[in-house]
């Protein structure tokens, strides 16, 4: 499979290169490219925002990673950042599209990343791929971008909308701003602690992209529309809190009012509470299997050494 990336200079992005022979990748900066992912990297810049995707970077493609958007959970929500986490995500993916449609030769299968953003604050609902879209900032964006990444489907073109969840890493991301508190002993629940938090392990983030892509020998195995990318055992923050300090061998006993949230990061908090209770069941029923189901083996794994 040959396989072209956007965003492939984060989290997952860098991840998911390495699980790929030779991948193309699209980004803002060739020198950032170059340093993050190594000098023999293929590359070609593109700013989303503003221009249609390069057509060279196409050929020859059986399948596109779309994964770039502004970091959500770094800093404020001012106006402005508002605008770059929507515009980076709708405007980009509409001139991916842009791109992808007008190729005599497009690949077979878009896979592009989304949210459990998507589904709002929805308290013990279980929400499986068909539950409806919630409320707020987050699934206005998602619903955006989704429809925008769906406008590729044609015949012979799978699109596949990864709602991504949580994803706990070795190195980076969500996790790596939680474990110096918790480290040194202060770390605790969020508000109730009773919202449901989609976790999930890097290793299963990438095995469910692949998966995605995949033209399975079986009809049945091949995905198209959402995918929820979590576990298929969420737990509520309150339980994450006790296992990760389990896992760090340290007290976790400790919370953070809402109220507290609200000062510290403004809008942003509301999405930190959130309750999300997401099923993996279109990944369940097409056959993947995951590496980790557990929430405590998942957290050993990241936090060893």
């Amino acid at each position: 499979m040959r396989a072209l990336i956007t965003g492939a200079t984060g989290l997952v992005g860098r991840e998911l290169c390495k699980h790929l022979t030779s991948p193309v990748v699209l980004t803002r900066s060739l020198a950032d490219a170059k340093r993050l992912l190594g000098p023999s990297v293929q590359a070609f810049e593109w700013q989303p925002e503003t221009s249609i995707a390069p057509a060279a970077a196409l050929e020859g493609i059986d399948a596109v990673f779309h994964l770039a958007g502004e970091p959500v959970a770094e800093g404020r929500w001012t106006p402005e950042k508002k605008r770059r986490i929507r515009d980076s995500r709708v405007l980009g993916t509409k001139n991916l599209v842009a791109a992808l449609r007008a190729s005599a030769t497009p690949p077979r299968v878009l896979v592009s990343v989304s949210a459990v953003g998507y589904y709002g604050d929805r308290g013990d609902e279980e929400l499986g791929e068909g539950a409806p879209r919630g409320e707020g900032f987050l699934a206005d964006v998602c619903e955006a971008w989704e429809a925008e990444a769906r406008a590729a489907e044609r015949p012979g073109m799978r699109v596949v909308v990864a709602r991504l969840g949580l994803v706990l890493a070795e190195r980076g991301g969500a996790l790596e701003r939680m474990l110096p508190p918790f480290r040194m002993g202060v770390g605790g629940k969020l508000g109730n602690g009773r919202q449901w938090m989609p976790w999930v392990h890097m290793d299963d983030v990438i095995g469910l992209l692949l998966h995605a892509a995949r033209e399975h020998a079986a009809p049945e195995q091949r995905l198209s529309g959402p995918l929820n990318i979590a576990s298929p055992k969420p737990v509520t923050n309150a339980e994450f809190t006790r296992t990760l300090g389990h896992a760090l061998r340290r007290p976790a006993i400790l919370s953070v009012p809402r109220v507290a949230l609200r000062v510290a990061f403004g809008e942003l908090s509301e999405a930190l509470l959130s309750s999300q209770r997401v099923m993996p069941r279109a990944a369940q029923a097409t056959g993947y299997g995951f590496v980790y189901s557990e929430l405590a083996p998942a957290l050993a794994a990241c936090v060893r050494g």
